[in-house]
């Protein structure tokens, strides 16, 4: 027995298994180890029996059903908040003077973007002026009318008629203004260029004019600005996963940046399938204060379902695989041998698979140790 070789016990990893295989298997080949093959010999066909002392180092899993959450993984891809994202078209035709921003600057709300020679700014421009003398002109002879009238200078027909009069080039006046603002933003009349002003806050993420580039009001997008300190993740769902999702679940999201994983909620599912990858689209809000996170960025996503399943799990060490690729487990029986149980697989997480069918409450499978028992079938 000097030469007996020693026996470990064994651990989760393949490379471990496998060697801890090995030893036992010398261990119950050895001089002292022939009681292992004459329980195989009483045990039913195609079933494994170990020794005593090989129990000891195999380990046994009781099946119960458990309460769990799903996390489910899916591939995304970064966007911007399209609720803090717009297009900026031009609102008037002419060529651009000169623009006055960069790709990646931020911009306050109302600060210009680039001059315009438009022509239809210029009319703007002096339609408001003119209607601008017409009411003040208009007002004052309703006032001095008015006072007239108080002193039987005129009728009270013709006072009433110049403060309605007043009033109409008053309304002509606000809507002249309403079309100037619409074209720059402010309302004040300027004999300068036209200006194309940023209509939010935030960072020039798309500049699509140069200088001498003619422009057509309401239909040429110039600039795309974006919010970039929130946006959106669209993570790509399987058909079988919909159910597990909804708006309010965490989602952790890996870039593959040093800056570790960004966290999220999702705020929105699909109502219908994306039409390229056939998957459903689950929209994830989360903020981006280091801005690492852009536009078309690949990212891993792992949603945590707020809903509770309950099913057999199993830790991931007991499932094996067979000649042909399906999945079975070591089940112990009531004579002490061990048989295969090919089972089906459902959901998987890092440790643990869900068994579909194949087992059932109380059924006892070896977790540790099964490889050994594949081996010792094999012989």
């Amino acid at each position: 027995m000097a030469g007996k070789a020693p026996v470990h016990a064994f651990v989760g990893g393949m490379g471990a298994a496998a060697m801890g295989a090995a030893l036992l298997l010398a261990a119950c080949s050895s001089g002292g180890g022939g009681d292992a093959a004459g329980d195989n010999s009483n045990a039913p066909v195609g079933n494994v029996k170990l020794s005593a002392d090989q129990l000891r180092r195999v380990h046994l899993f009781t099946v119960a059903p458990v309460a769990y959450h799903r996390t489910i993984a899916a591939p995304g891809t970064v966007d911007f908040d399209n609720d803090q994202a717009t297009s900026v078209l031009s609102p008037f035709t002419g060529p651009v003077i000169r623009t006055l921003v960069e790709l990646g600057q931020h911009v306050a709300k109302g600060q210009p973007l680039a001059l315009v020679k438009s022509g239809d700014y210029a009319a703007a421009v002096d339609a408001y002026r003119k209607a601008m003398v017409t009411a003040g002109n208009a007002r004052r002879v309703a006032n001095a009318d008015k006072d007239l009238a108080a002193h039987d200078g005129i009728s009270a027909r013709e006072a009433a008629q110049a403060q309605t009069d007043a009033a109409g080039a008053e309304a002509d006046r606000d809507a002249a203004r309403q079309a100037l603002v619409a074209l720059n933003g402010t309302g004040r009349a300027s004999s300068g260029a036209a200006i194309i002003r940023a209509p939010i806050a935030g960072t020039i993420v798309d500049k699509q004019v140069t200088p001498g580039q003619l422009l057509q009001a309401g239909s040429t997008q110039t600039f795309t600005v974006a919010n970039l300190s929130r946006i959106w993740v669209l993570a790509q769902v399987s058909n079988s996963d919909l159910g597990a999702i909804k708006a309010g679940d965490a989602a952790t999201i890996d870039a593959g940046t040093a800056a570790g994983n960004f966290l999220g909620r999702v705020d929105n599912v699909a109502a219908s399938v994306d039409p390229n990858s056939r998957a459903i689209v689950a929209r994830i809000t989360l903020t981006n204060p280091s801005g690492l996170l852009k536009k078309q960025m690949y990212v891993d996503v792992s949603i945590q379902s707020d809903k509770v399943s309950t099913g057999l799990l199993v830790p991931v060490s007991a499932v094996l695989r067979d000649d042909e690729n399906l999945p079975f487990v070591y089940i112990a029986l009531p004579d002490g041998s061990f048989a295969r149980r090919h089972v089906t697989l459902g959901y998987r997480d890092a440790a643990r698979y869900e068994i579909v069918d194949g087992l059932k409450t109380g059924d006892r499978i070896v977790v540790d140790g099964a490889i050994f028992l594949q081996f010792m079938q094999n012989q």
